[in-house]
């Protein structure tokens, strides 16, 4: 961990590449995205197949490979519907501006090391910035905008409710995301992504900034709308979200993004977390017996791509794990817990970094300062802040109810909606008109 609160940024060097190589790079990232969109549809069907004791794809090609392939045949080549009352321009440009953000993150993250392509050192990047993280979460925020302009331009009432669920989920989760990686740049005292993976030098920070890592993880599925996330796509509610209304290759930059973005969070997670393209403390002991070095050279894209399908593979296990939460108890978690944790969490790791500034400490003793200070504000907050939402928890002295702090009537905003911690449902006009009907044995034995 860096021992000042900013550092100069460590930026790639990208001095000898020409405009072909950039083309090169470029071509590649949107190959390997379509590419890893394809294999992540078999991996999950697939799995999910497994996990939950059934096939899953297993007829068009060997163990279904191609199945992926069959249903983006079927994409290109439906018919094209257009909705006569949507709003022509932005009905078409919406899922265009989900897929075009969704491909652009990646050209920010590096895959490796400098190496030597046609005779010319390049970074295994196609572009960085000392503000790269910044850019990151500005493009995934302009995302948003597919999905919001999508579901409003449909003019279609099931779409609109499914864009702005999306819209108050990315409010709330983004916070989160953003705050777990604001924690990241100022232990690394870079916010290139470069520098980021530079300064996970020998550990990485899901070691030292755990917390954050695990912020980030669960913001992760509601970034991506990923079950028990999903809610902007429920199909139980809204039959299929913000692109109800949508067919053929439109739908399909939908589904497209979504998958892309899937890849995208798992890798600024290998990024910001896993050492990014470094191979780890344990492989290069191993490669050192044999004298090699797992770091140089091509062999860091492994390494990469291994921990990026290691997350995505998180977020498939979740799918056919968890169940999707009802919306009340998500928006909580996102607004009650994850962001103030996160908050917390970066005051701990500030205040650390202001003593380091101050004071020669050991890079042991500044983790275990900020972790002793993040656990003794948990307790604080939990004891003296937690009393408010245990009022409404059952107890013994009142028989394990407690009474309902205002009356409730879930039909007051012309639509049922469910009760809040407190409240209390009236009777049902059924169970008063219905009386119970007692049947005794003597009854029965005169009949």
């Amino acid at each position: 961990m860096s021992t000042t609160l900013f550092a100069e940024s460590t930026v790639a060097d990208f001095s000898q590449d020409t405009w072909w190589i950039w083309v090169l790079k470029a071509v590649f990232i949107i190959v390997y995205l379509i590419l890893s969109v394809i294999l992540a549809l078999w991996v999950e069907r697939r799995g999910l197949g497994r996990m939950q004791t059934r096939r899953g794809p297993n007829r068009v090609g060997p163990w279904g490979f191609f199945q992926a392939f069959a249903d983006a045949t079927k994409l290109l080549i439906k018919e094209d519907m257009w909705l006569a009352g949507a709003e022509k321009v932005m009905y078409f440009l919406a899922p265009v501006i989900a897929a075009t953000c969704a491909f652009t993150i990646m050209a920010v993250l590096p895959m490796g090391p400098s190496v030597s392509m046609f005779h010319h050192m390049t970074p295994l990047q196609l572009t960085d910035s000392p503000v790269a993280v910044l850019f990151v979460l500005a493009v995934a925020s302009l995302g948003e905008y597919g999905l919001v302009f999508g579901g409003w331009a449909a003019h279609s009432t099931l779409p609109l409710y499914g864009s702005v669920r999306s819209a108050t989920q990315m409010i709330s989760y983004e916070l989160a995301l953003g705050l777990s990686l604001v924690s990241v740049f100022i232990s690394a005292g870079s916010m290139s992504t470069s520098g980021i993976v530079a300064a996970q030098q020998p550990l990485w920070n899901v070691i030292t900034l755990f917390p954050a890592f695990c912020i980030y993880l669960v913001a992760m599925f509601g970034e991506t709308n990923r079950l028990p996330f999903d809610l902007p796509e429920a199909e139980g509610e809204l039959v299929a979200g913000h692109h109800t209304e949508y067919s053929s290759m439109k739908f399909g930059w939908y589904y497209l993004s979504e998958y892309i973005n899937m890849l995208n969070v798992s890798m600024i997670a290998a990024t910001c977390f896993l050492g990014g393209w470094q191979a780890g403390p344990i492989m290069t002991s191993i490669y050192k017996i044999w004298g090699g070095d797992p770091n140089v050279g091509w062999m860091p894209m492994l390494w990469f791509f291994l921990k990026t399908w290691f997350f995505m593979f998180i977020m498939i296990w979740v799918r056919a794990t968890l169940l999707r939460m009802r919306y009340d108890h998500f928006m909580k978690l996102g607004w009650k817990i994850l962001i103030p944790a996160a908050l917390l969490w970066l005051f701990c790791v500030i205040a650390i970094q202001g003593v380091a500034a101050f004071a020669t400490i050991s890079r042991t003793q500044m983790m275990i300062g900020i972790v002793a200070v993040f656990i003794v504000l948990v307790v604080l907050i939990w004891i003296f802040a937690g009393k408010e939402d245990r009022q409404g928890e059952p107890s013994a002295s009142s028989g394990g109810f407690i009474a309902p702090s205002e009356e409730f009537d879930a039909f007051a905003g012309g639509f049922p909606v469910p009760p809040l911690p407190g409240q209390q449902l009236p009777p049902s006009p059924r169970a008063q008109r219905t009386k119970p009907v007692n049947v005794t044995t003597q009854e029965v034995a005169h009949e």
